[in-house]
């Protein structure tokens, strides 16, 4: 079963971050935090089985 609560966490974690390097105009480590939680996340997720 896909653990969505897992995957939300490690977005959301990812998202704080990214905010706090824009606020410090950090913009490329903003957008490869982002990126890779975003293929990280994909991955666990299709990973996962969907069956009960």
């Amino acid at each position: 079963m896909i653990n969505y609560q897992e995957l939300y966490h490690l977005l959301f974690n990812a998202v704080t971050d990214s905010i706090r390097d824009l606020e410090q105009a950090n913009y490329g480590l903003a957008m490869a935090r982002l990126m890779e939680a975003q293929q990280e996340c994909e991955a666990r997720y299709m990973a996962q089985d969907e069956t009960p």
